[in-house]
């Protein structure tokens, strides 16, 4: 999954990604996971050793240099990936979960 160039494209850009956002623990490269690419791009997904934070971050190379943007989140890699195969939330979705909660919460108020 992780290619050998991006592996040297890490390691001229060492600051990229290199420190955990919530401990400063140093990250080793082997530790970060490539979940997708595409073109220039990498979804990689970092999990620290120290605090078990994970960060999962877009890191783009291009003739300017790397660009990345990331977030901390608890999720997993696995659930990234298998959210990233499902369908997005629609309207009706919104609506429906909507009608759900005001007939759940009508149901409860009854056995108050």
């Amino acid at each position: 999954m992780i290619n050998e160039e991006f592996f040297n494209l890490f390691d001229q850009n060492l600051k990229i990604a290199s420190v955990c956002p919530v401990c400063s623990n140093r990250y080793n490269p082997v530790e970060i996971k490539v979940l997708a690419e595409k073109n220039n791009s990498h979804l990689i997904y970092i999990k620290c050793r120290k605090c078990q934070a994970s960060v999962l971050a877009v890191m783009m190379f291009g003739n300017l240099g790397v660009t990345s943007v990331g977030m901390i989140t608890d999720l997993s890699s696995d659930d990234i990936l298998r959210l990233a195969s499902t369908k997005a939330v629609d309207t009706d979705d919104v609506l429906e979960m909507h009608q759900f909660l005001v007939k759940e919460k009508a149901l409860i108020d009854q056995f108050k």
